[in-house]
Formats: C-alpha cells, structure tokens, sequence
C-alpha cells in the first residue's frame, strides 16, 4: 500500500534548555530550513505529494541541523538554510542524495566522540 505523501521531509526542530550541554537543531536554523522547504514545495506545485513536517529530535542534533527523507531514507546532517534549495531541487525532484551532506559512517563516529566529550 502507497502511503499518501510521494516524499515526507523531517526537519528537526528541537529545541533543549539553555543548561543542555547538547546542541540542538532550533539553534541552528531547523525551524528556518523546514520554513524553506514548505516554500519551495508550493512554489513546485507538490502540496499534498510532498510534506515538510516539524520533528521532535532525531538523536543527531551534534552534528547540527538534521534533515530526513522518506521512503529514501536519506538522513542529511550539518544542514543549513542556503542547502534547501538543492536538497529540495537534488532528493525531492530528482531522487539524488547529496554526498557532501549526508551522514555516513564518518558522521556516526563524530557523533559517538561528541557525546563521550559531554
């Protein structure tokens, strides 16, 4: 069964204490990046195909703004508002995935260090 959005982007918008001692993906621009995307998919006429939907933290909030797409599976990292544009015109219209921004091994192991130093 195909569910009812083509693409569905997760943008993480969390948001954490000033105590924290964890990043989190409001300080650095999520709620911003999802307001991008939302803008680019009515400008491409895919409301309704395509949904740009505010996430709770994704767990990656070290490796700063975190930006999910599905069914690809595709998870970006470091993301910031002048990358929506060609994550949106590279993943969403074109089914590429963006080497530079995507979370490989090399990502999951600055994340692990991260958290040890905290």
């Amino acid at each position: 069964m195909k569910g009812k959005y083509n693409k569905h982007i997760f943008i993480c918008i969390n948001e954490r204490g000033e105590n924290s001692q964890r990043m989190d993906c409001a300080s650095c621009g999520g709620k911003e990046i999802r307001l991008e995307f939302v803008k680019l998919i009515n400008q491409y006429g895919l409301k309704g195909k395509v949904r740009a939907n505010k996430s709770g933290c994704l767990d990656v909030c070290e490796l700063g703004a975190a930006v999910v797409i599905y069914p690809e599976n595709i998870w970006y990292v470091k993301v910031k508002v002048k990358d929506v544009k060609e994550i949106f015109e590279r993943s969403i219209l074109k089914d590429e995935v963006i080497k530079r921004l995507v979370a490989d091994k090399n990502s999951w192991s600055e994340l692990e260090k991260a958290r040890k130093r905290l």
